[in-house]
């Protein structure tokens, strides 16, 4: 499972455009930047509670979102899926030779590709 701050920047990468230009700032300048509730609302001339009330209610459309999507849930299950599969492939590649063994490691090649999409 993530931490609290990969999930929020997960989130905020996958779901980020969903919120208004406000809370994807104050969430950005807030997890992102490292700004304190104070700093950004001194920047911006509004209150704390001003701040933290957006920077919520980004969070709760971000998190919402992804319960009714779940493509973080399915991108975390494909990439261990990807890393499981390599790590059997590097296996079989140890036991084989000539054709297969370059076949193994083109298959490791587009694995390798999956990840990176």
């Amino acid at each position: 499972m993530l931490d609290d701050t990969l999930r929020r920047t997960m989130l905020f990468d996958f779901f980020g455009e969903l919120l208004t230009e406000k809370q994807r700032e104050y969430f950005d300048l807030h997890y992102n930047e490292d700004l304190s509730l104070a700093e950004i609302a001194q920047q911006h001339g509004v209150t704390r509670q001003g701040v933290w009330d957006i920077i919520k209610r980004a969070e709760t459309t971000l998190l919402e979102t992804e319960e009714k999507t779940g493509l973080i849930r399915k991108y975390e299950e494909r990439r261990e899926l990807i890393a499981r599969t390599s790590d059997e492939l590097c296996l079989l590649r140890d036991m084989t030779n000539g054709k297969a063994r370059e076949l193994t490691d083109l298959i490791h090649e587009r694995l390798e590709e999956l990840k990176n999409l």
